[in-house]
C-alpha cells in the first residue's frame, strides 16, 4: 500500500485544502475498493505541532502524527498558506527540510495555491516550472527568482512535482492527482461525487491583473503608469522608449526584467483588464469596449483577449455579466 502524507503546517493556513485532500483521496480509496481492488493508499496528516488552529482557534487540526515517525512516504501535499508566507516558512523550516529529503528518496510532492512558497523555499523548484495563485504571483517571483513561474497555467506537472492556482482550484489539482494514481474512471467518479469541472487547464479567466510593481527601475514604474492611464490609446514601443529617454532595445530589456512582460504584453494585460471590468459591470456592446480599450480591429481585439483569459469577449462577458447571461 502506498503511504499518503497531507501536511498541516504550523500558523494560520488554509484548512478547506487539507480537508478536501482527505475527503477525495478517501473517498477515491473507498471507490477502489468497491471495484474488487485494494486500497491504494493510507492517508495520514502530519505535522511538526500537536494541534495546529484556524481562524482564531475556531477550527483545529490534530495530525495523525509528527512527521518524523514517517520514514518514508509516495505522496506529499502541501496546503495553501496564509498571507505572511515569510513567516509561514521560517515558522516550518524542519517541515521543509523533511519535504526535500523525502523528494530524494523518491517522494512526489504536490502544492496547493500558495503551499508553493513552502516547495519554493525547499530548492525543488529551482529552474522547474510552478503555479500559485495569481495574487501572489508577483511577490513569488520576486522571492523566488530561479523558478520559471506559470501564474497562468491551473496545474505544473514536473519530474514528480505538482503546483496548482489558487483557491479553490487545489480541487482540480486533487482531481488529477487521482487520476494520475488510480485511474480515469475513478477520477470521473469523484468529480462527479464533489462535482468539480475535469480537464480544467488554466486560471486566467479568473485572474485580476494588478501590474508588476515590485521591481526599483523607476523608469519602468513610470511607463507602466503611462500605459494604466492611456488604456483608450494605442501607444508604440519607440513612443514609450522616446518618451523616456531610452534606447529601444535597452528599453525592452528592463521593462522584461522589471515585469516579465514586453512592453506590448503589459499594454495588451492592461487593455485586456479594463475589458474585462466592462464586460462584467456594464451594458457595453462588444465593439464599444473594443474601442474603449484602444483597438479597431475585431479579429485582433478577440486573438489577444482569448490569449490572455483563455475565453472569447463573447463567452467572457457571458459567463460574467448577469444582465448578459439573462439575454
Amino acid at each position: 500500500m502506498k503511504h499518503l502524507t497531507i501536511l498541516a503546517p504550523k500558523g494560520e493556513n488554509n484548512l478547506s485544502s487539507i480537508i478536501g485532500t482527505f475527503k477525495i483521496f478517501s473517498r477515491a480509496n473507498s471507490y477502489w475498493k468497491q471495484t474488487g481492488k485494494k486500497q491504494l493508499f493510507n492517508i495520514q496528516v502530519a505535522g511538526i505541532s500537536k494541534k495546529v488552529e484556524y481562524y482564531d482557534s475556531l477550527f483545529s487540526v490534530k495530525p495523525h502524527l509528527h512527521i518524523s515517525e514517517i520514514s518514508k512516504t509516495d505522496l506529499i501535499i502541501i496546503p495553501s498558506l496564509n498571507h505572511n508566507y515569510t513567516k509561514a516558512v521560517s515558522e516550518n523550516r524542519v517541515m521543509i527540510d523533511w519535504i526535500a529529503h523525502q523528494y530524494r528518496r523518491g517522494a512526489e510532492v504536490a502544492s496547493i495555491c500558495t503551499g508553493a512558497f513552502m516547495l519554493a523555499s525547499s530548492g525543488l523548484l529551482d529552474g522547474r516550472s510552478c503555479s500559485t495563485h495569481w495574487a501572489a504571483a508577483d511577490t513569488f517571483a520576486h522571492l523566488f527568482p530561479n523558478v520559471n513561474l506559470e501564474a497562468d497555467k491551473l496545474i505544473t506537472d514536473e519530474h514528480g512535482i505538482y503546483t496548482n492556482g489558487g483557491a479553490y482550484s487545489f480541487l482540480n489539482l486533487v482531481i488529477y492527482l487521482v487520476e494520475k494514481y488510480y485511474d480515469r474512471r475513478t477520477a470521473i467518479y469523484c468529480s462527479k461525487v464533489f462535482q468539480i469541472d475535469v480537464d480544467r487547464q488554466s486560471q486566467s479567466a479568473f485572474t485580476i491583473f494588478t501590474g508588476q510593481k515590485m521591481h526599483s527601475d523607476e523608469v519602468v514604474k513610470k511607463a507602466q503608469t503611462y500605459i494604466e492611464t492611456r488604456i483608450d490609446e494605442r501607444i508604440s514601443i519607440e513612443q514609450l522608449s522616446s518618451k523616456f529617454a531610452v534606447g529601444r532595445r535597452n528599453f525592452d530589456r528592463r521593462f522584461i526584467k522589471a515585469t516579465g512582460n514586453t512592453p506590448i504584453e503589459y499594454s495588451q494585460r492592461v487593455k485586456v483588464e479594463a475589458a474585462k471590468k466592462a464586460f462584467e459591470t456594464s451594458s457595453r456592446t462588444i465593439n464599444e469596449v473594443m474601442y474603449h480599450v484602444g483597438y479597431a480591429d475585431p479579429k485582433a481585439f478577440r486573438e489577444v483577449f482569448k490569449k490572455i483569459t483563455g475565453l472569447s469577449p463573447m463567452q467572457y462577458r457571458f459567463r460574467y455579466n448577469k444582465e448578459a447571461a439573462v439575454d
